[in-house]
């Protein structure tokens, strides 16, 4: 019983590693292709491991008067993350869906906001992956 339980625990660890490099390789690439030398990173990852077509949450602040970039990424190919951005009331303030499903969304707000950023893999393009939202700001 204790070597099933180990060869358990050794199976979900494994599983667990490679989502985490997986995500950690995506973050990488969507940092280098969504941020030029105008835009630095507020140093956070948001991203989850999704399957199917569960939706991860994310949530932030928006500080005003400063021009942000969002960007959404899930592997290699741009364009397959479907993510939106809502403010406190729920109010849709970014849609990328309704872009083309584009990558980044520039963006300025006149006040502090709080937000929820969802995300989700779109499904003709993966059945599973790592969604991954950075946040930037211009210098």
């Amino acid at each position: 019983m204790k070597k099933i339980f180990f060869s358990l625990i050794c199976i979900y660890s494994a599983l667990s590693f490679k989502a985490n490099a997986q995500c950690d390789t995506v973050a990488n690439y969507c940092h280098k292709n969504n941020f030029t030398v105008d835009y630095v990173s507020d140093g956070q990852n948001y991203r989850a491991f999704l399957y199917g077509d569960q939706e991860a949450e994310f949530e932030t602040t928006f500080f005003g008067g400063v021009t942000y970039r969002a960007a959404a990424c899930s592997g290699f190919e741009q364009g397959n993350i479907l993510f939106s951005v809502k403010d406190e009331n729920n109010n849709v303030l970014f849609d990328n869906i309704e872009h083309a499903n584009a990558p980044y969304w520039d963006f300025q707000v006149e006040n502090t906001v709080t937000v929820k950023i969802s995300a989700k893999l779109d499904a003709l393009e993966s059945p599973s992956g790592c969604a991954t939202i950075l946040i930037g700001f211009k210098q």
